[in-house]
């Protein structure tokens, strides 16, 4: 064997020995595992309280809305689907806050996130914002970006620009399924992960009841 191999082998045999190193560095980490769900669920949880009870203090705008042909969803029952959206929303922020059946809310949410994305947001397209360019630009965006440079042009000229753009630049609304499809896909990993470890009823209930602290609830 020469110099070359020799090195080689070295090389070789230290990357397998940095490798294993990382991976059972890695395994410990599982310890805190719990914090990806919980993390998704903190976040989820104004969001869908926020979204739920929105629905419900605006009932009759928003049943307006559900059910109108012209300007709105064209939705059957209008009324009733707004009540049945906004308890799944309401419900549902609470029980992913406490960790409280997140696996079988998951599903009512999920189905939530599909119907508002087919029937409010797909023909906008992917973009929440609209963008200029990028992959998921179009023309929509495209044109929403020339009128929001025409509207900012009118403010610089006419109006206090810097003091209305002191908390923040002005963006156009896009109200594509950007948002709705990322809250299905974090629903998604709820639903396969449960709520997590040591922060949530789910949890406390499953290692109590069923004397097994991996079973599925969690």
């Amino acid at each position: 064997m020469n110099l070359k191999q020799i090195d080689w082998q070295l090389g070789f045999e230290r990357t397998v020995a940095g490798t294993r190193w990382a991976l059972r560095w890695l395994d410990k980490l599982k310890s805190a595992d719990f914090l990806a769900a919980l993390a998704l669920r903190l976040y989820l949880a104004p969001v869908l309280w926020m979204a739920g009870s929105k629905k419900f203090l605006n009932f009759t705008e928003t049943a307006a809305w559900f059910g109108n042909a012209e300007w709105g969803l064209d939705l059957p029952m209008p009324y009733l689907l707004v009540f049945l959206v906004a308890l799944v929303e309401v419900l549902g922020a609470l029980f992913l806050l406490f960790g409280f059946g997140v696996r079988l809310i998951s599903i009512p949410l999920m189905i939530v996130m599909v119907v508002a994305a087919v029937s409010a947001h797909l023909k906008n397209g992917w973009l929440a914002i609209a963008t200029a360019s990028g992959f998921f630009a179009s023309e929509r965006t495209i044109g929403a970006i020339e009128r929001l440079e025409r509207a900012k042009s009118i403010l610089q000229q006419h109006g206090h620009y810097e003091w209305l753009t002191e908390n923040g630049d002005f963006v156009v609304l896009n109200n594509g399924i950007e948002f709705a499809a990322t809250y299905f896909i974090m629903l998604l990993v709820l639903f396969f992960t449960g709520a997590g470890r040591y922060v949530s009823v789910d949890y406390w209930l499953a290692t109590k009841y069923s004397g097994e602290q991996g079973y599925r609830i969690h």
